[in-house]
């Protein structure tokens, strides 16, 4: 295991996780997530071991349709920082983009396909 840290574009969302090396991300083809064109982790990450340092006020969530996904965003650059995981609740996946030292372009990549999701 390995710690990684990152942050939204300004800096007012900040979030830390451990994960084994991280060599492939995740696309998703769902509706929000093709728009943001984001490369999420690939593995989701237990609430207990996501560690949030948001500034007040700064950390935006948004929903749609079931409501059960959880996306969050900084308000003041709006940048997709993470998310709660509609299939497993209390599970986060996040931003690779945001992600300290990680290449995104240089990761191999899935896609999942959250566009059927029911």
């Amino acid at each position: 295991m390995r710690p990684y840290q990152g942050c939204c574009h300004c800096g007012a969302v900040r979030f830390s996780f451990e994960s084994e090396p991280l060599t492939q991300g995740l696309r998703c083809n769902c509706s929000i997530c093709a728009r943001k064109g984001a490369l999420m982790s690939p593995e989701p990450i237990p609430q207990d071991q996501l560690k949030i340092d948001a500034q007040e006020g700064m950390l935006g969530l948004y929903q749609f349709g079931a409501k059960t996904a959880k996306h969050y965003f900084c308000k003041n650059c709006g940048i997709y920082t993470f998310h709660e995981t509609s299939r497993k609740p209390g599970h986060f996946r996040v931003n690779l983009g945001c992600v300290d030292g990680v290449d995104t372009f240089a990761l191999d990549t899935a896609v999942f396909d959250g566009k059927h999701l029911l």
